[in-house]
């Protein structure tokens, strides 16, 4: 990279970001493309995201990505939402548009991609997802306006629980697909969830770095299940684990980083990430 003084800023928030390859990813392709932009990562919390967002404007920013716990914190600071977004409550890219701020959501197109490329049918399928929060959430609303046929939505009842359902109930309304909301602690209803299902997305961070659990009785997988993971860290989750012992198709969150991010980078530039070289020099090193 060699910034000028016309380079336009692009960046990554959230707490953590030290372990992330999006400034890797966007630099790479800024540079293969000859675009003049840079892509950098800056820790911000909750509490002064405000200071960040007024500080990015007065710098003339061109966008942002958010990671949690930021993407339900900055839509009060959005001129604009777009319809996925809005529906999911979840924001994970921000544009600056003539001083407006604009947020997207872009994690359910990166899974659905990645799902996608490995082959994975989804439209017209029933999938059950283990989790609620802003990928998930992105996932169900993508996947719903995509075309699939029914969503069971698996989280804990806690204060969020009737917040969900209403998201549910509104995101059935609104598309045509049935998407329910059952308590992750009732087993016979998860184990009924994954008999009738064709997907299963674990959108939580159970299994995440050192943490060997899974959600999902190993007994409960059937080898006509494709069981997916949103996390990439290990490569391979308990849940992925327990799926491919009994033969399940399997896939993790690795390239959902990619496509997400290959999304991003569109709107930001209007250009296309290219997608074969950033797998190769970020993703199958």
């Amino acid at each position: 990279m060699n910034p000028t003084g016309s380079t336009s800023l692009i960046c990554l928030l959230g707490s953590p970001v030290s372990h992330s390859i999006s400034p890797a990813m966007h630099n790479t392709a800024f540079d293969a493309l000859d675009l003049d932009y840079s892509y950098m990562a800056f820790d911000v919390t909750q509490d002064n995201l405000a200071d960040a967002v007024n500080g990015l404007k007065a710098l003339n920013c061109r966008g942002f990505n958010l990671t949690m716990p930021l993407k339900t914190a900055i839509i009060p600071f959005l001129d604009e939402i777009d319809d996925a977004a809005a529906l999911s409550k979840s924001v994970n890219t921000c544009v600056f548009e003539n001083g407006r701020l604009k947020g997207y959501t872009t994690d359910g197109l990166g899974f659905l991609q990645a799902m996608t490329d490995c082959g994975i049918k989804y439209i017209g399928k029933t999938i059950t997802v283990l989790g609620a929060g802003g990928a998930g959430t992105s996932i169900i609303t993508q996947a719903a306006l995509d075309g699939v046929d029914k969503i069971n939505i698996f989280k804990r009842k806690n204060a969020s629980f009737n917040s969900v359902v209403d998201y549910a109930d509104k995101l059935t309304r609104s598309t045509n697909c049935d998407v329910f909301v059952y308590d992750m602690a009732d087993d016979n209803l998860l184990e009924f969830s994954l008999q009738e299902s064709d997907i299963l997305i674990n959108s939580t961070n159970v299994g995440m770095g050192d943490d060997d659990t899974s959600l999902v009785p190993k007994e409960f997988l059937h080898p006509q299940l494709t069981v997916t993971d949103v996390i990439y860290h290990p490569p391979e989750t308990r849940l992925l684990k327990d799926a491919k012992s009994v033969g399940c198709k399997t896939m993790n969150g690795k390239y959902m980083l990619l496509y997400q991010g290959a999304a991003a980078f569109k709107l930001w530039t209007g250009e296309d990430m290219p997608i074969d070289l950033i797998k190769a020099s970020c993703f199958d090193k």
